[in-house]
């Protein structure tokens, strides 16, 4: 067994000297006098407290406001990254026929700005969103055989441009276009240390039409093979798809860690909108 761990020895006073005797009449005043003190010290605390007290938290905002659209940018500096980027995520039915899935991060990046994130045309498509800070963390799959960045885009956008450009994306069918595709980042000494431009093979960009976010993943073969013509997730993951990227479930990796994420970013927001409270304990969600 190792050896149990050694601990600080306990601290030790020295003992106090006795109290000196004082008369009968001398044991009263010094009690009038204390009563007299003590109730002093009591009035001016609760006076203190009234003065000086402050709510915990600030007031919430109205769910919709611009004041809660802008308070969501926050959610990149209160949320730890194991909040928005787990160690580890599963994906229950997740994959090819319905199979589960699960994906390990094998590393972060620091935060950053969005410059060379994206494709150039893709860079200028997001532009109307902005960007505060750029998020991502690359993961692998169970078997080793596939890596996906996942990245959060923090924007600076209003919401009404935020609003635009969900609507563009989602009725100009941008998600489908191959010279739209975010950037991987590899990570050396790892399965993704091949992991570039050439290597991905499926993808998946979701713009938040309420909220200043763009969420997106990237996917591509962990032994650094090239991928010709890679294949948006929703057509890497159709039933009968024949692609190496849709046989290699590339797709359901896109797809899969973009919901992971864009679904704990929901999450975190709205606990940041909504902090719950219990007595004598603040909960941290």
């Amino acid at each position: 067994m190792p050896p149990a761990p050694a601990y600080p020895a306990a601290p030790t006073y020295a003992p106090e000297p006795p109290a000196p005797r004082t008369s009968t009449r001398g044991r009263r005043l010094l009690a009038a006098a204390s009563l007299v003190v003590g109730l002093g010290l009591v009035g001016g605390a609760v006076a203190g407290a009234a003065i000086t007290h402050t709510p915990d938290r600030p007031a919430p905002v109205a769910d919709g406001s611009p004041q809660a659209f802008a308070q969501a940018r926050d959610v990149w500096r209160d949320t730890p990254v194991d909040t928005l980027f787990p160690p580890t995520v599963d994906g229950k039915g997740g994959g090819p026929g319905g199979a589960d899935r699960s994906w390990t991060r094998i590393g972060v990046a620091a935060p950053a700005g969005c410059t060379g994130a994206f494709d150039p045309l893709l860079t200028e498509v997001l532009a109307p969103a902005g960007c505060v800070r750029l998020l991502r963390a690359t993961y692998v799959d169970s078997t080793s055989t596939t890596v996906t960045t996942v990245g959060l885009l923090v924007g600076s956008g209003q919401a009404a441009a935020m609003s635009a450009l969900a609507e563009r994306w989602s009725s100009q069918h941008l998600g489908e276009r191959a010279d739209l595709l975010p950037r991987p980042v590899a990570f050396p000494g790892t399965p993704a240390a091949a992991f570039g431009d050439r290597q991905r093979g499926s993808w998946d960009v979701r713009i938040a039409a309420d909220l200043p976010f763009v969420v997106y993943a990237v996917s591509g073969f962990a032994d650094g093979r090239t991928v010709a013509q890679p294949d948006p997730a929703d057509k890497a993951d159709a039933q009968g798809a024949t692609t190496p990227s849709a046989q290699a479930g590339l797709g359901f990796d896109a797809t899969g860690l973009a919901a992971a994420v864009d679904a704990r970013v929901h999450t975190a927001v709205d606990a940041l909108r909504h902090p719950q409270t219990t007595t004598g304990s603040e909960h941290h969600g």
